[in-house]
């Protein structure tokens, strides 16, 4: 039997940066591990703020041919000529933003621990669904989405499944054989060396 895929990397950033701090610190993890898509998330509803972070992120990201999504904010996609939108509120806008952005934009919705809200999702038009927090949070209401719906989820649907939240390498080599993508974002940002943080991670992965 073949061995799995290991999954690939879905690079987050931080909730807050200066984009101008920042470029070198993500071009040289971007550089040096293989990135298979970059989601603005930034805290801030500034327009103007996540609008140059999204200007000097597409720069980057394009580049190196990686796709640049931005969370939630499905106004910007097509104004500032980015690949798609990360949802946030599980399936209820996939089919809208669907139909609004086209058939060509990455469309994605996290779901939270909700096995029902990614098969919506999914039917909706979704191009993957996230679940987390993956690993042990103090956040929100403390659930988790645990290794059982990664597996069925990786069984049973097609779509791509994506872990996000709260990783280590503990739950990381634990979920390995179970998804699709890896979002990882804090777990590399807070580090002094992200670049080696993150290869930490995908060494987890084997």
């Amino acid at each position: 039997m073949a061995e799995p895929e290991r999954p690939q990397i879905y690079l987050i950033t931080p909730p807050a940066f200066d984009p101008d701090s920042f470029a070198p610190r993500l071009a040289a993890v971007l550089d040096a591990h293989e990135i298979a898509c970059l989601r603005l998330s930034m805290a801030s509803h500034d327009e103007d703020l996540v609008a140059r972070a999204a200007d000097a992120l597409r720069e980057i990201a394009h580049a190196r041919d990686i796709p640049l999504v931005v969370e939630a904010h499905v106004g910007l996609v097509e104004r500032l000529g980015l690949d798609g939108v990360h949802l946030t509120d599980g399936q209820r806008s996939v089919r809208k933003v669907r139909k609004l952005l086209g058939a060509d934009a990455i469309v994605g919705a996290f779901c939270g621990a909700l096995r029902h809200d990614g098969i919506g999702a999914a039917e909706a038009g979704a191009d993957y669904i996230a679940f987390g927090p993956a690993g042990e949070s103090g956040l929100g209401d403390g659930s988790r989405a645990e290794a059982d719906l990664f597996g069925w989820w990786s069984e049973m649907i097609e779509i791509p499944v994506v872990a996000e939240g709260a990783l280590d390498a503990t739950t990381v080599a634990a979920l390995s054989p179970l998804t699709d993508f890896f979002a990882l974002g804090e777990e590399i940002w807070r580090e002094e060396d992200p670049v080696s943080a993150l290869g930490a991670l995908i060494a987890a992965m084997d």
